[in-house]
């Protein structure tokens, strides 16, 4: 796996960026552990999903590439894989939930991407994606059930690792398991001996909590969570990887969710959306296990609709 992250890393290179990583002696002082950020909120497309996308396109054959590829997505994913395809010259079918934010839905739109509406529910989603397919011959790509958009989220941890080697903790939000997956692969393979690998989850859609509970993959039985990137549900892909490589799974409530978005907008000056601060909420609540640590945590994006903000 070692060898796929590389590979993966240098053929994405040219389509991405690598993101810059912010520390703040506010936060680090309040919570007394050395902290590093990812800015993935700062990647093309506005979040890390284009590095999964855009190596997901570079893997088809060229019959594939002609009848162009489908997802769904509530939004990031939807905009990276827009994106991606724009790049390629590649047409993308997008089936977003009807209340997806309008922010994201406009940048579909704006990267070429041709919209589908559906209702927000993973059956609707799977059901409009099917009978788009079943009409164009389109290749589905799922946001974060597939490996090679796995190993692409996992080149933002690589590049983590290779500026800061001796991260002890890197904590990441969990939605559909892609990011966290990928990362922990990362971790494996270049994080020094006994690096963990923490996910945050609302506690409004907790499924990857009580999947690795039960050992099998478990339903969402609320999604009624700002955190609207985090929605989703884990794969027979992403939870194997997850329950072999991953520490824990901490959930956190709305308000938590809020109050650390607060913080990174008051202090690092920087936009996130809410799916963002998940993973720092995780640090201000369990603060105690991580005093004396070095953490890294990776902002996810920065993609907020700026009409619809949870505080004032």
């Amino acid at each position: 796996m070692k060898q796929e992250l590389m590979a993966c890393h240098e053929r994405i290179k040219p389509y991405i960026h690598n993101t810059p990583i912010m520390e703040s002696g506010h936060i680090e002082n309040f919570l007394g552990s050395d902290l590093y950020f990812k800015c993935e909120n700062f990647q093309r497309a506005g979040a890390f999903k284009m590095r999964g996308a855009i190596n997901s396109v570079l893997q088809l054959s060229d019959e594939q590439r002609e009848k162009g590829v489908i997802t769904h997505s509530s939004g990031n994913f939807a905009q990276a894989l827009a994106l991606a395809c724009r790049y390629l010259n590649v047409k993308c079918y997008v089936v977003m939930p009807h209340d997806a934010p309008a922010v994201k839905r406009n940048a579909v739109m704006v990267y070429g991407g041709d919209i589908h509406e559906c209702s927000p529910t993973m059956e609707s989603r799977e059901r409009v994606s099917k009978q788009i397919m079943d009409e164009t011959g389109a290749t589905f790509i799922h946001p974060s059930n597939d490996m090679n958009v796995i190993l692409g989220q996992g080149t933002a941890a690589m590049e983590f690792l290779e500026d800061h080697p001796d991260l002890d903790v890197i904590i990441t939000p969990v939605g559909g398991g892609g990011l966290i997956a990928g990362t922990s692969l990362a971790a494996k393979h270049f994080g020094k001996e006994g690096i963990v690998v923490i996910g945050g989850e609302p506690l409004e859609a907790d499924d990857a909590f009580r999947s690795l509970a039960s050992g099998h993959i478990e339903g969402n039985l609320t999604i009624n969570t700002i955190a609207d990137g985090l929605r989703t549900q884990l794969g027979d892909i992403t939870f194997p990887i997850i329950k072999d490589n991953v520490e824990s799974i901490v959930r956190v409530r709305e308000n938590e969710i809020i109050s650390a978005m607060r913080v990174i907008w008051e202090r690092m000056k920087i936009i996130v959306e809410p799916s963002s601060a998940v993973a720092l909420a995780v640090l201000i609540k369990e603060r105690p296990q991580f005093s004396g640590k070095k953490v890294g945590i990776i902002l996810t994006g920065g993609n907020v609709d700026l009409d619809n903000l949870p505080f004032d």
